[in-house]
């Protein structure tokens, strides 16, 4: 199962859909999952820590969300 992460479109919004612990949570349970490069970044995750959770990051939203059986979405 993948599972995307895209980063939030609003300006005034800080929230990311999944932290690095969240994400490798999900791993452990067996997803795939993909965030988008700076999703985290209003919330001071960095992308090497969703890399180091075991996340893929991908530059782009629609690389991000392509083929997702879920799309995390604040």
């Amino acid at each position: 199962m993948k599972i995307a992460v895209p980063a939030e479109l609003a300006e005034a919004e800080s929230r990311v859909a999944a932290t690095p612990e969240t994400v490798k949570k999900l791993i452990g349970l067996g997803a795939d999952v993909v965030v988008q490069a700076g999703a985290g970044a209003r919330s001071r995750f960095l992308d090497a820590e969703y890399q180091d959770a075991g996340a893929k990051v991908l530059k782009t939203a629609s690389a991000v969300v392509k083929d997702a059986d879920i799309v995390l979405h604040v």
